[in-house]
């Protein structure tokens, strides 16, 4: 198994633990972050405005 896969596994197997397993988009994110396509600071980014309401 590559190391990036391992490493999903073990994210998505800890957040199972916790009742909230990864998504293929979660995991997709993640892929992006590891091999540096994207930084985690502008995932966060990301993210934060895809959920952000403004009103």
């Amino acid at each position: 198994m590559r190391d990036i896969d391992k490493i999903i596994k073990e994210v998505d197997g800890s957040m199972s633990i916790e009742g909230m397993s990864l998504n293929q988009e979660d995991k997709d994110r993640i892929r992006e972050c590891l091999i540096e396509k994207i930084t985690f600071e502008d995932m966060k980014r990301k993210i934060i405005k895809k959920h952000t309401i403004i009103v």
